[in-house]
């Protein structure tokens, strides 16, 4: 079965970098699309980044030019490299895999991680 295990999340404080890692396992993952998504506390969960199975990527405007996806397909694992944070950053940030090889809407995933807590002071 598919499973989506995160890590690499922590306290920061603001300006600070972190990245996080999602290994990946029960699915062909070089097949799939895959992304990040986070929720703060009383907010929805938003999309943050994806990537599509050749490599092309997808930002949230929030977050263009201080975070970076990336994918290792040999060792089946999803990479955010998260830079100049924020306060607004702060939330539990969880990795999806996509129904396909790349994704039109960020609804267009179907499998998630339990998350990794970041915070940002």
């Amino acid at each position: 079965h598919v499973q989506l295990v995160e890590s690499g999340g922590g306290s920061v404080q603001a300006g600070g970098s972190l990245r996080l890692s999602c290994a990946a396992s029960g699915y062909t993952y070089s097949s799939a699309c895959m992304g990040w998504f986070r929720q703060a506390p009383g907010k929805e969960r938003e999309g943050v980044a994806g990537i599509g199975r050749y490599g092309g990527t997808r930002y949230a405007d929030s977050v263009k030019g201080r975070f970076t996806v990336s994918r290792d397909n040999a060792k089946n694992t999803l990479y955010l490299q998260l830079n100049s944070l924020k306060p607004d950053d702060t939330a539990m940030y969880y990795c999806a895999r996509g129904r396909n090889g790349w994704f039109a809407s960020w609804t267009d995933f179907d499998y998630w991680g339990q998350g990794t807590q970041v915070t940002v002071s």
